[in-house]
């Protein structure tokens, strides 16, 4: 039980070699989520995911963060760093910092240099370490950290709220100081949140104001102080730390937060020390699993084994122990489609720009549409929405759960419904490079006040494929709240049949469409219950909207010589 500064103690599990090598580094992994707490359990961490660092000897050291399990202390979701003003304030990385101290004070047998890594909430935590960190921290690895929870990361994107993984989320994690799943009565999410109406009636009937973090969803419908606050972007000013930003290109969870955090970092990298690593994964899906596939997306090597042998293991070796070389390029991607890894002086890499245009009777090509007038249409009925992959849909979290590939699955089983509009080139007569930043250009207008929109960026297989035939694989995503238009901070309704213009970030990518493959777009307003639905009917808080105010509405989305919705991709001349 490790004091900090305020006097709260952290349950804190240390594991050391027993034929140490010398005087060890220490490896620090702190979590909401609970400590290794035998040997036994060790073991199991050491000879998963840790396998390739446990080799290298370290002295390990799992912290509960405070306030989670065995910890003292108050838990607060992602609390916001502290006011360095003010001496008696505590935040996680005065906590760590407090952690490095004991350590070096009380452990013996070490080398006076520590490293730090975490996935998800763990690379948040090893990002705030890192901003403000101890003289002992030599190297860190934040990996799948999230970066803004109202833009990009767990509960919003782009202002619209992660319905499912929220509500279980926040169920799980505040229930109690260990860690308890919320228990659905039905089979199919997607039918129980349904069935549960509004979001007001998820927060009065459901949760019943036991749930802070519920409650601050429903209070800061926008993008106001509270989120401002959370987001750790701002605060990184310098790299203080070698720097190793890991990622998946088909992260579930939070794959916004971790290129917004090698951005931000970039941008004060004077000595070379900032650098990113992206495979074809999902959350976390480079610690304890080969990475030879996804779902039934093979990549022809064992992607995550790569990954901890050839990179993680020598990192923190390099750093910590001064041991080989460092042979990383600043930037380090896999392409999945040619299933290989590329080397890149920046991230995104410099590259051609070319657009992808929607044209008449579903058509999607390089060349811009020439005609005058022209729009497709769909009728989006929020109480009949659009699920976001195959029903029955099981919770996020829990036995059954396959929500750590959703991102993988043929997007065939929305493709052609009335309420999705879809766009598709020829099959290519070469292959096609994406490397790069992807972005939607939409001109499209609804009948009422408000509408969501989902853009899919999607790679064909061939009808001749021998594994997956015809299979829709979706290579790039986002959904976008209209009412967020013009400002996060302040929305406002649309003007009914209004054709605006959205511009619609779907992310980098690194991929290759094959000869014979072709590209597709979707478009939609619902993608549910990934996303909670919105009314259609301008509600100034969604969380406060009646089940009355949810109304079906008439969208277009339009492909003129004027309003030319598109896609840019940026593409790898080599």
């Amino acid at each position: 039980m490790i004091p900090v500064r305020d006097g709260v103690r952290l349950n804190t599990q240390i594991f050391t070699p027993k034929n140490a090598a010398g005087p060890l580094p220490f490896l620090m992994v702190r979590t909401p989520y609970g400590v290794p707490k035998d040997d036994e359990a060790m073991l199991r961490t050491l000879t998963g995911g840790m396998k390739e660092l446990a080799a290298e000897q370290y002295i390990f050291v799992y912290q509960d963060i405070r306030g989670k399990f065995l910890s003292e202390g108050e838990f607060v979701m992602q609390r916001p760093p502290r006011n360095p003003a003010d001496p008696k304030a505590v935040d996680e990385a005065s906590d760590t910092y407090d952690t490095i101290d004991w350590l070096l004070k009380n452990i013996p047998g070490h080398n006076g240099r520590v490293g730090i890594t975490g996935v998800s909430y763990g690379g948040w935590l090893t990002v705030l370490a890192a901003i403000d960190p101890h003289p002992a921290l030599k190297a860190v690895s934040p990996q799948a950290s999230p970066d803004d929870m109202f833009l990009g990361d767990d509960f919003h994107h782009n202002g619209a709220f992660r319905l499912a993984y929220g509500f279980e989320y926040v169920a799980m994690m505040e229930a109690a100081k260990d860690v308890q799943r919320f228990q659905f009565d039905r089979a199919d999410i997607y039918d129980w949140f349904l069935r549960t109406g509004s979001l007001a009636n998820v927060a009065g009937r459901i949760l019943k104001g036991r749930f802070p973090t519920w409650t601050d969803f429903t209070e800061h419908p926008n993008l106001d102080d509270f989120w401002k606050r959370q987001k750790v972007s701002p605060y990184i000013r310098a790299v203080k730390v070698p720097n190793l930003n890991v990622a998946g290109w088909w992260d579930q969870e939070d794959f916004y937060g971790p290129m917004a955090i090698y951005q931000a970092f970039e941008k004060h990298d004077r000595d070379n020390r900032n650098f990113l690593v992206v495979g074809p994964w999902n959350h976390g899906g480079w610690m304890g699993q080969d990475g030879a596939s996804l779902g039934p997306i093979q990549f022809g090597s064992n992607t995550s084994q790569y990954f901890r042998q050839q990179i993680m293991a020598p990192w923190f070796a390099y750093w910590l122990k001064d041991k080989g070389k460092l042979d990383l390029p600043e930037a380090l991607t896999f392409r999945a489609g040619a299933n290989v890894w590329r080397r890149h002086t920046a991230w995104p890499p410099p590259g051609e720009s070319r657009k992808l245009y929607f044209h008449a009777s579903g058509k999607l090509a390089f060349q811009p549409p020439q005609d005058a007038a022209g729009y497709d249409r769909y009728i989006s009925d929020p109480n009949r929405p659009v699920p976001y992959r195959p029903r029955p849909i099981a919770p996020t979290f829990g036995p059954g759960s396959t929500w750590r590939q959703w991102l993988v699955d043929d997007q065939r089983h929305v493709h052609m419904r009335p309420d999705v509009l879809s766009w598709e080139t020829e099959p290519l007569a070469e292959d096609l490079a994406l490397s790069g930043a992807i972005v939607a250009r939409l001109y499209a207008s609804t009948s009422q006040g408000d509408a969501d929109w989902v853009v899919k960026l999607i790679d064909v297989y061939p009808e001749e494929d021998s594994r997956l035939p015809g299979y829709q694989l979706m290579v790039a995503n986002d959904v976008f709240r209209g009412r967020f238009r013009k400002s996060f901070e302040k929305p406002e309704p649309l003007r009914p049949n209004h054709a605006y213009d959205f511009t619609i970030s779907l992310h980098t990518q690194d991929y290759a469409f094959r000869k014979g493959h072709r590209i597709m777009v979707q478009v939609q307003s619902t993608w549910f219950p990934l996303i909670d639905r919105n009314p259609q009917k301008y509600v100034p808080n969604i969380f406060q909207a009646r089940d009355s105010d949810f109304v079906a509405a008439e969208h277009r989305v339009y492909r003129t010589s004027r309003q030319p919705s598109h896609v840019e991709i940026q593409v790898d001349p080599r």
